[in-house]
């Protein structure tokens, strides 16, 4: 039997700068991934705030991400948006059974502070919601996913690949957290994962940020900058073969 393949759009690629080197990436096969722009990460009073850490950073990150996006969507790139966290009974995130439930700052805090109980990364709150500034359009898409990785538990995978989507765009926070976890599962799956540094912020020290960024672009895929992703989406040339 043999599958017809008249409807597949012509190709379309760009040369992205990136390190340790350049990529060649076809626009069609591309999505920018933007992990956990919500209130919990990047807003005074969320989550991240809240338990101690220095979101100062995030508003950089809102501003490269917002010129990311608006990139892509011209070039016709998909546009990805994570959500992280739970049902309001928090059943999605595990109980003392799990590692989750340990590790888990925003659980930890609401521990801590009883006052909090339930405001948290519970789905339908603010905490949960995406930040003004980067609300999706139509045709992007949202994936909720309950763990640090965008490929656990979430439609991720299936998503991508019932686009033919081979090349990840990872922005976000936090970037030695969830931007790492999801990158470096996307590498085991056999999905090639950029970060563009300068459109993150690190959960932690300014160093983990440096230490991401190393094991990114020396293990596990490449590092590049908002400036050069506009650079090279701006111009496309047009192929049938890679």
């Amino acid at each position: 039997m043999s599958v017809s393949t008249s409807y597949l759009p012509e190709r379309r690629y760009v040369t992205l700068p990136a390190r340790p080197e350049p990529l060649r990436l076809a626009v069609e096969e591309t999505a920018i991934v933007v992990v956990d722009m919500q209130n919990a990460y990047a807003s005074p009073k969320g989550y991240l705030d809240l338990a101690g850490f220095d979101i100062s950073g995030a508003k950089a990150a809102i501003t490269a991400i917002k010129e990311t996006v608006e990139v892509a969507r011209e070039a016709g790139v998909t546009v990805v948006y994570f959500q992280n966290g739970w049902d309001k009974d928090y059943v999605e995130a595990g109980g003392p059974g799990s590692p989750n439930w340990h590790k888990s700052n925003a659980l930890k805090t609401m521990r801590k502070q009883p006052d909090l109980q339930g405001s948290l990364l519970a789905k339908g709150g603010w905490d949960y919601a995406l930040v003004d500034e980067l609300q999706p359009k139509p045709g992007d898409i949202v994936v909720p996913k309950p763990r640090y990785s965008g490929f656990f538990n979430s439609q991720f995978d299936s998503i991508l690949r019932a686009r033919g989507i081979r090349n990840l765009v990872f922005c976000g926070i936090a970037t030695n957290v969830c931007v790492e976890s999801t990158l470096r599962d996307g590498f085991h799956l056999e999905y090639f994962g950029v970060m563009l540094e300068d459109a993150t912020h690190q959960a932690g020290p300014d160093y983990v940020q440096k230490a991401s960024v190393f094991n990114i672009e020396t293990f596990f895929g490449w590092v590049s900058t908002t400036a050069d992703f506009r650079r090279a989406f701006a111009q496309t040339e047009t192929s049938t073969s890679k």
